[in-house]
């Protein structure tokens, strides 16, 4: 608590600053205190250091999209994770176009929901392609049909189902899609002035290159924020690590599969009356010599150089050489 000024110490200071004694200049000079700006229409509720996790985590789910939608798609995917952004959920919609592919995301056991935005000319291309075309986007945007929007939300449900390894970290979330809508309006699911995250991820689908933005409210994260920082997450990673050798684990599978082995003792042509007369005991003349070296072919590579032979009764061949080729 300051201290209180008797009326003589009153009285002396302001005869002091009467006669030009006191410098209130320096006073003014000595009580300056930095001020920081802030916007109250904007408070900094995510952290550098949180928006840095974010694009860790979605790095990680970059990944798993590599991998996962060619499968569906049959079409090479690139993925990139471009930036993490903090912004008003009313900047984030006042920039989505119509129409526009969102979809909405139930996040359990996490409250609220986050939005998933697709571009509309990867969804054009999606639908192409699984429609058996070669995957081409649309010059010209237009609204999407019901069976459209059907196929679409086949490949979206694939993207927020992988959504749950990338979150194990911080999380153990179920995520649901629980529908898409085309029109920005529909989606508000949190008031325009509430911060959120966005994760802009660059999408290419073949030829097609486009962004997909995952918005996330802090009110949804906000359980969770205080687990949002590389140290807890990378030490959560590591104490996940129980010292399993995935290594053997996968050598021994592998060892166990089956793979056909096939040797080449020659080929011959003939026609069709030839093959449809053939009978028990006809001889099927080869362009080998007998004592030429058969090819060993392992799956369709050519693997190894053997002899004819026999073992035990048993048609076999003796491996010559091993060829290096990849």
């Amino acid at each position: 608590m300051s201290e209180i000024l008797s009326q003589d110490e009153i009285d002396k200071l302001l005869n002091a600053y009467s006669t030009g004694e006191l410098d209130t200049e320096a006073l003014k000079d000595e009580d300056t205190v930095d001020v920081k700006v802030y916007d109250f229409s904007r408070p900094s509720k995510f952290s550098k250091e949180h928006l840095r996790t974010l694009e860790s985590i979605f790095e990680h789910y970059g990944r798993l999209l590599y991998t996962n939608l060619p499968a569906y798609l049959r079409k090479s995917v690139q993925v990139d994770v471009m930036n993490a952004e903090a912004v008003t959920y009313s900047e984030f919609s006042n920039s989505l176009s119509n129409p526009v592919l969102l979809g909405l995301v139930n996040f359990s056991p996490l409250p609220g929901n986050i939005l998933v935005e697709l571009a509309t000319n990867l969804g054009y291309c999606i639908i192409d392609r699984l429609l058996g075309g070669e995957g081409v986007a649309l010059e010209k945007k237009r609204e999407f049909s019901e069976i459209e929007l059907t196929i679409v939300e086949r490949v979206l449900n694939v993207c927020v189902d992988l959504l749950r390894d990338p979150w194990k970290n911080v999380a153990n979330v179920q995520p649901r899609l629980e529908r898409i809508e085309t029109n920005s309006q529909f989606a508000q699911i949190i008031s325009p002035q509430e911060m959120t995250a966005i994760v802009t991820i660059n999408l290419k689908i073949g030829d097609v290159e486009g962004l997909m933005n995952i918005c996330l409210p802090y009110a949804t994260l906000e359980d969770v924020i205080d687990k949002l920082n590389i140290k807890f997450w990378y030490s959560t990673m590591q104490s996940r690590d129980d010292g399993t050798n995935y290594d053997g684990i996968i050598e021994t599978l592998i060892s166990k599969a089956e793979i056909p082995i096939k040797a080449i003792l020659g080929e011959s042509s003939m026609s069709v009356a030839e093959f449809v007369n053939l009978q028990p005991g006809d001889l099927i003349k080869l362009d080998s010599d007998i004592e030429q070296e058969l090819t060993v072919y392992v799956g369709n590579i050519k693997k190894f150089m053997a002899l004819p032979g026999s073992s035990n009764d048993n048609y076999a061949i003796r491996i010559t050489s091993v060829i290096r080729e990849e």
